[in-house]
């Protein structure tokens, strides 16, 4: 089945249409927040966002398969490819159940933990996890073999089904608890982001066997993603956490409106990672310079975090009016403050994934240590909402020159 994205002219290339794919998704995504928030108030409001908060962790859990099965998709040919995708799916749809599962069992925990009205959204939410595990291996496949347009159609028709069909469902179904119906609309979009499905040469009863050689540089790069995708979780969702833990809820609240818009850096930027990492593995496999590519990356993110702080800064009050209201306000002054903090973390972040392409995993570890050092700076410096944000920006300054320093002695030694 064969689905358009959109109705284009033919000059527009495969990697423009997937950036203007990522940025409708990416402001998909920020509509539906918007929209919940406002539509459920800010009590319900608050399952709604444990649920996002979820979906984030496994958003990044999931990577590391589809990070892997991009690599090894540039990197293997024909019957190895085949090969590798088939033991792929399979490890990925095992933890994909373990991990729902364990998710489903712990429900009646997680609904103590989480203060939430209801238990319910984490079984259906926990029901769902296997087929994004499916889901993300089939994006990699995308992603390496650079087949944009389809990648592109995974992503809309995920966010488009989880808008649409969460809308209408808390609409239709106004006597069940809007977070049970928000983890089915999730649960459903995970189906849905299976569209255009990669199955050819696909078969789970298939024995398979890969080389040891193979098998060592698939686990260790597993392995190291891994990692890598672990620090994610912690500089990107630690914060929002530890607001919780340490401040009221209202100013919780607050905090989470500010991160929520701060963070556009990130999500704009991630389109140029999918990009990188398939081109930097072929630039490897043919021996030539990767440098040029990592910099035009640079070069774009850091075009548009200064447009965006910029705008943050100019305009703070207008921002957060249009997209939160008049309640949140008191968050306009630290709005270009917080989308510095995530600009850098932007930045830093391509570098990290450049030097994962390249099997290199120093700036992994590097980016471990000042995760765990920004989780160590909010817990011992919390006073205020404005000190947490200055913490961060320490964090993630140190981190981007650190970064600057590895790859300039990397250079200088090639």
């Amino acid at each position: 089945m064969q689905i358009k994205s959109f109705i284009i002219p033919k000059k527009v290339s495969p990697e423009q249409l997937f950036m203007l794919s990522v940025l409708l998704v990416n402001g998909g995504n920020y509509l539906y927040n918007l929209i919940l928030g406002r539509l459920l108030g800010p009590t319900q409001f608050a399952d709604a966002a444990v649920l996002v908060t979820f979906l984030l962790v496994l958003s990044f859990v999931a990577m590391t398969f589809q990070l892997a099965t991009a690599k090894f998709s540039v990197l293997f040919e024909s019957n190895l490819f085949t090969t590798f995708i088939i033991r792929v799916y399979k490890n990925a749809v095992l933890i994909g159940i373990l991990l729902g599962i364990t998710i489903i069992i712990c429900a009646p925990q997680l609904q103590i933990v989480f203060n939430t009205s209801t238990s319910h959204m984490f079984v259906i939410f926990g029901i769902g996890v296997p087929f994004y595990f499916l889901m993300s291996v089939n994006r990699g496949i995308f992603q390496g073999k650079k087949e944009l347009k389809s990648l592109s159609i995974t992503y809309q028709a995920e966010m488009l089904s989880r808008l649409i069909i969460t809308l209408a469902l808390i609409f239709i179904l106004s006597d069940i608890a809007s977070s049970t119906l928000i983890a089915l609309g999730i649960s459903i979009s995970f189906l849905f982001g299976l569209i255009p499905f990669r199955y050819k040469d696909i078969s789970f009863k298939t024995k398979t066997v890969i080389g040891k050689t193979e098998l060592k540089s698939i686990r260790s790069f597993f392995l190291l993603t891994a990692f890598y995708e672990l620090t994610q979780i912690i500089i990107n969702n630690s914060d929002i956490l530890l607001v919780k833990h340490y401040f009221e809820p209202y100013e919780a609240g607050l905090y989470a409106s500010l991160a929520l818009i701060g963070r556009i850096v990130y999500f704009v930027a991630w389109m140029f990672v999918m990009l990188l990492l398939p081109k930097v593995v072929q630039l490897k496999k043919e021996n030539k310079d990767t440098s040029k590519v990592l910099f035009n990356y640079v070069l774009y993110i850091i075009i548009i975090s200064l447009t965006i702080i910029l705008g943050c800064s100019l305009f703070p009050e207008t921002i957060i009016i249009i997209l939160f209201g008049e309640s949140y306000i008191s968050m306009a002054g630290l709005l270009w403050k917080y989308a510095l903090a995530t600009s850098m973390f932007a930045i830093s972040n391509i570098f990290a994934y450049y030097y994962l392409s390249l099997d290199r995993y120093v700036p992994v570890i590097i980016s471990g240590v000042f995760g765990m050092l920004q989780m160590a700076l909010v817990i011992f410096f919390h006073d205020s909402l404005k000190q947490v944000v200055y913490m961060q920006i320490i964090a993630m300054v140190l981190l981007l020159c650190i970064q600057l320093i590895f790859y300039k002695f990397d250079y200088k030694n090639r």
